[in-house]
């Protein structure tokens, strides 16, 4: 008989695939997603060096402070303006976008849109 695999082990390789194709560099490093069924979290990654240069989260006390007033898709928006203004902060004006395997809806759309409105440019 033949196992079915589970949806995230699905979503990691999807992701694998993706993550053939794109890396991050100095110049455009990579914004990285993460969702969880509670938390969304953000990185921006230079895959050159191996680090992380900026992270947001849901677990992060200036989101979690406007977390009863919003839905996951609320969050996951102010996670992505968290992130573009820690970003822009940083001197990081275009990254390259990792949606982690996830689909391109909702929470992870919502990320990438705040992220734009805080001046990140993908």
């Amino acid at each position: 008989m033949f196992k079915k695999r589970d949806r995230n082990e699905i979503r990691v390789i999807r992701h694998a695939r993706v993550r053939k194709k794109i890396s991050g560099t100095p110049e455009m490093p990579r914004l990285s997603v993460y969702r969880s069924n509670k938390h969304i979290q953000a990185q921006i990654i230079d895959d050159v060096k191996g680090t992380t240069l900026v992270s947001a989260s849901t677990l992060d006390p200036q989101v979690k402070a406007q977390l009863e007033e919003v839905d996951k898709t609320g969050a996951a928006k102010l996670v992505g303006k968290l992130i573009g203004e820690r970003a822009v902060q940083a001197g990081i004006k275009c990254v390259v976008f990792d949606r982690g395997g996830y689909l391109y809806t909702g929470r992870v759309a919502a990320v990438a849109e705040g992220a734009r409105e805080a001046g990140l440019e993908f």
